[in-house]
């Protein structure tokens, strides 16, 4: 009798791996584990200090993709590059003084902030129309840990699910529900939800897109 050849998984027919991360200090092994699965071209949903995101690698378009097709959006959606420090910000965005100290006096924090994007944004990450990009840095150990290890800008979005208004916040859920269709879920415990406070400087003068966990009034 002839025998069954065995059906390789296709990526998303895998169920994803589930590290429980120390909020506080997060475990030096699992973080790296984490990286090498982003490395290897993983999606992978982690905490930040406004709910749980979706991240990739930012020069990895198949992750993207994934990316797009988890949360049923449009590639030309205003992604956000999430930094571990303003050093790494002057690289991928166009920031003048007075932005760049609004900033450095609101960050780490729950804010995104939406900049002309550079030459070192791949095209496809940028808004189509306005060629931005969303900048960010977390007061979240877990993900700046995930930063310091990768060494680069995590390319991310909230992670808001078809037909949801609300961002997820308990990882137990997200697993069950994306498990098929993630790499990686990185347990950071149950968050509150409440997205980032968006301030767009793309034009001239910053301009408050959405109010959110972070103080407006700076910016106003």
């Amino acid at each position: 009798m002839k025998r069954a050849l065995a059906v390789p998984q296709s990526r998303e027919q895998h169920m994803s791996q589930h590290f429980y991360v120390h909020p506080d200090n997060p475990q030096v092994r699992l973080i790296g584990q984490a990286v090498q699965i982003l490395q290897n071209g993983g999606v992978i949903v982690y905490p930040t200090d406004s709910g749980y995101a979706l991240g990739c690698q930012m020069g990895n378009k198949d992750a993207l993709e994934r990316i797009c097709r988890i949360r049923r959006i449009e590639p030309n959606h205003d992604f956000t590059l999430v930094c571990r420090d303003l050093s790494e910000i002057a690289t991928y965005a166009k920031v003048d003084n007075t932005a760049f100290r609004l900033i450095k006096n609101n960050t780490p924090g729950p804010y995104t902030f939406i900049f002309k994007a550079t030459k070192e944004v791949p095209r496809r990450l940028m808004n189509e129309k306005k060629k931005t990009i969303g900048i960010r840095v977390p007061a979240n150990n877990i993900a700046l840990a995930l930063l310091e290890e990768l060494g680069e800008p995590l390319l991310s979005t909230t992670l808001i699910l078809p037909g949801s208004e609300m961002a997820e916040f308990d990882p137990e859920e997200i697993a069950d529900k994306l498990g098929k269709q993630l790499d990686l879920v990185v347990n950071g415990g149950y968050l509150g939800e409440q997205p980032t406070t968006v301030v767009d400087f793309s034009d001239d003068e910053p301009v408050l897109r959405r109010r959110g966990a972070g103080d407006p009034t700076p910016f106003e």
